[in-house]
């Protein structure tokens, strides 16, 4: 059993996802799960960037459940880069698709907190960030596995192509087995990203409306294949109480 993330920019600007977009794409999730997923959703949606997460039951479906994520991505894309940037063979291997791949158990629900970044000229560090992100979530109790889609070479997309470290905007994926420890793993997760520099914390869907040099992030729970942005409680929690 797996939880799959592809993050990608498909829009026809580099500040945010329009509406139109966002609904094309929901409308044709149903083609994922046709494909072998047991439910696929967009999970986050951060500037100009997307994230499809879906979940597997049976993992010799991946590959063609990520067929059928690609597809989606390409059959409503407004832009191509990224699309583009994903080759057949390694050495045509650019900027491409962010993924992320993580074994779930089968004796859990499929609950998991996805980190989706995207930058405005931060490129330089901004997978230095996610990495924080995923130092932050290992080893907390309830972290089944975690996943982050950087890398520092090549990596191949099952059923896809090869994409090369070239690929920015990353994604991070935790799988929680405690639904009690999603305040705690989130929290840690926000406060390690927070504390970089540049990095803002935003709401799901906001544009991409920062000084050049910046990142920024959402975080997004997905339980029992509901998604709920954190972004909002946690900025609320995180308020200074009066004297």
């Amino acid at each position: 059993m797996k939880m799959i993330s592809f993050g990608i920019d498909i829009s026809d600007n580099d500040i945010s996802c329009s509406e139109e977009l966002i609904i094309a794409v929901e409308d044709d999730l149903y083609k994922i799960e046709d494909a072998g997923a047991q439910f696929a959703r967009i999970t986050n949606i951060t500037g100009d960037d997307l994230v499809i997460t879906a979940v597997i039951d049976d993992d010799d479906k991946l590959k063609e459940v990520n067929q059928a994520i690609f597809d989606v991505l390409k059959n409503n894309a407004l832009g191509f880069e990224d699309l583009n940037g994903v080759g057949k063979t390694e050495q045509e291997a650019g900027e491409g698709i962010s993924y992320v791949e993580i074994d779930l158990n089968k004796k859990f629900y499929p609950d998991a907190i996805i980190v989706a970044f995207d930058t405005y000229c931060g490129e330089a560090f901004v997978d230095d960030v996610a990495k924080q992100a995923y130092n932050a979530a290992k080893g907390i109790d309830g972290v089944a596995d975690i996943g982050v889609s950087s890398t520092k070479g090549i990596k191949h997309i099952p059923g896809v192509g090869y994409v090369s470290s070239k690929t920015d905007d990353p994604v991070v994926v935790v799988a929680v087995e405690d639904i009690h420890q999603v305040g705690v793993i989130a929290g840690a997760i926000i406060g390690a990203v927070l504390g970089y520099r540049n990095t803002y914390l935003v709401k799901r869907g906001t544009p991409t409306n920062v000084i050049p040099g910046s990142v920024i992030f959402t975080v997004s729970a997905i339980l029992n294949s509901n998604v709920m942005d954190l972004a909002e409680p946690f900025s609320y929690i995180m308020r200074l109480l009066k004297k």
